[in-house]
């Protein structure tokens, strides 16, 4: 049987064809076009990847944008049992305007590993590396957070990064962070480059916060284990929210008051996160057409062994199984 390690470079050549086909349509001004293309393009490769798999949650239903089914069935049947989150772009909307830092990103595990987040509303989401770990909850406010990880980091507040999505959800959670005085970036879309990147060393990022779509934080806290970082979920409470929205994620067993930590999204000891760049970004360069082909940056990381591994992959579209299918 194939082990995961050995499925790796599959899995990111999924995450490949789904930059690919969102890249065909960047600055274009049509988020579905983009996602429809990053599904169209993934499936494909999927049904080639010799795996019995399932794709339990994708982002995407929530914004009625098109994505892969619950529980799609994928892969040739022929492989290990697995099961994937997937994101085809993460930052649709970045892609469909040109903007920087959109990607493909997946999580595979063996089948009953991950924890499913439905795509249903938002979660409130903190992310560091290793230095925070057992040190925060979501129990703490923003500003405790904020304190105890710059402490940790041994970084005075001035020089201390924080990263999160543009939103007005977060106005309250901006102030609080200017009264603090620390560097913020504010990111148009794309929370998971945004997590991973408070792991990586010399990043210059260091904690993520804000509320985002589930899928993602599953997919996100694959990387963070990965990178044997800390990253804490809960369901964010939204003054706009559905008022029969916490009903349905109880429905889909979802406590909605506990958090959930990277130990409980993405289960076990056998991970790989995978990422392709769509668009230029902090964490990957993004796709670069070239005659009769492209070139695709991409990130894979897995457990047990911690390996990170970057990649650039060339494609020639004449006479591949996969793209001579879409491509003129």
């Amino acid at each position: 049987m194939v082990s995961l390690r050995g499925l790796a470079p599959s899995l990111t050549r999924i995450t490949v064809a789904a930059a690919v086909g969102a890249a065909l349509h960047i600055g274009q001004g049509d988020s579905n076009l983009v996602d429809a293309k990053a599904v169209e393009f993934s499936r494909a490769t999927l049904a080639q990847t010799d795996v019995e798999g399932e794709v339990i949650s994708c982002e995407g239903p929530k914004d009625d944008a098109p994505s892969f089914g619950i529980r799609e069935k994928v892969g040739t049947g022929r492989g290990p049992k697995v099961e994937f989150v997937v994101d085809p772009v993460d930052g649709t909307t970045a892609a469909s305007k040109g903007i920087k830092d959109a990607i493909s990103a997946l999580a595979c595990a063996p089948a009953g590993c991950f924890q499913v987040l439905p795509d249903d509303g938002y979660y409130f989401k903190v992310a560091t590396d290793y230095h925070s770990m057992g040190k925060i909850s979501l129990d703490m406010s923003v500003e405790e957070i904020v304190r105890v990880v710059a402490k940790e980091k041994d970084l005075p507040l001035e020089n201390f990064t924080v990263i999160m999505l543009e939103r007005d959800r977060h106005t309250e959670i901006l102030k609080s962070l200017r009264m603090l005085g620390v560097r913020i970036i504010l990111i148009p879309d794309g929370d998971i480059a945004a997590a991973v990147a408070t792991c990586i060393p010399d990043s210059g990022v260091d904690l993520l916060l804000g509320a985002g779509a589930g899928p993602e934080a599953t997919i996100a806290a694959t990387a963070v284990k990965c990178l044997g970082g800390t990253m804490l979920v809960r369901v964010w409470k939204g003054e706009k929210d559905d008022p029969v929205r916490l009903d349905r994620l109880e429905m889909e067993e979802i406590d909605v008051n506990k958090t959930y930590c990277e130990n409980e999204l993405a289960k076990g000891n056998e991970l790989v996160f995978a990422a392709s760049g769509v668009t230029k970004g902090e964490l990957l360069d993004g796709v670069r057409f070239i005659p009769n082909g492209a070139v695709v940056s991409s990130i894979c990381m897995r457990l047990p062994s911690g390996t990170v591994e970057k990649s650039e992959t060339t494609l020639h579209f004449r006479g591949h199984p996969v793209y001579r299918k879409f491509l003129p």
